[in-house]
């Protein structure tokens, strides 16, 4: 379950992808994004945010953008700080790219191969908390009570189209184009497919070895 509040944030999600996207070498299209979907994953430890978003720029492909949101730097993956935020009910918190933080790479792991779902999304609004629809969905192909390694660095490259993080004895690869779909060799593979708002297709996100 994703605990989240009813915030001002600055910057804006939308100003956030909006500087940071176009500046990847698996961006593609023109023009300001479009958020079309987002999902979460749980972080146990309940200290990292873990939410990604599908994007499009104009006719361009859907793009896939995880991030994480800390509390506090981390130590040593400056080169994928996407911003500095501030938040009104939790305070400043540092963005990061999701391919480069362990407690991503811990949470897609753990998705893929125990077979898991989207995060919950619960809003807490005066001491309430209310459930927030679910409008993107995901699933894991692997088995619940899977063996998961312990992650607590990870290695990332990019190739065509894709991000490779190396974290754990597994080799994660995280589409980053997502439509048109990927055209990956799956074989020997467990893999996340997700969907969207105007994509009810079953689309491939990602895929653990």
């Amino acid at each position: 379950m994703a605990h989240l509040y009813q915030a001002t944030i600055t910057p804006t999600k939308l100003e956030m992808l909006a500087a940071w996207a176009p500046h990847r070498p698996w961006y593609a299209g023109s023009g300001t994004p479009t958020v079309l979907g987002a999902y979460r994953f749980d972080d146990p430890a309940g200290e990292v945010g873990i939410e990604t978003f599908l994007v499009q720029a104009g006719d361009g492909p859907v793009l896939h953008v995880p991030v994480t949101y800390r509390g506090a730097p981390l130590a040593g993956a400056e080169d994928a700080l996407v911003t500095e935020m501030q938040h009104s009910v939790l305070g400043p918190r540092w963005v990061y790219d999701g391919c480069a933080d362990p407690a991503y790479a811990a949470a897609l792991a753990t998705t893929i191969l125990r077979g898991g779902r989207e995060a919950t999304m619960q809003v807490e609004v005066d001491g309430e908390l209310t459930t927030r629809e679910t409008t993107t969905f995901v699933n894991g192909s692997g088995l619940a009570g899977a063996p998961v390694p312990e992650i607590t660095t990870v290695e990332r490259h990019e190739v065509p189209g894709c991000t490779v993080i190396e974290a754990g004895g597994l080799e994660l690869t995280v589409c980053r184009v997502v439509s048109p779909p990927s055209t990956l060799d799956t074989t020997g593979t467990r893999t996340l497919v997700g969907r969207w708002p105007n994509n009810s297709t079953p689309t491939l996100l990602a895929l653990a070895r």
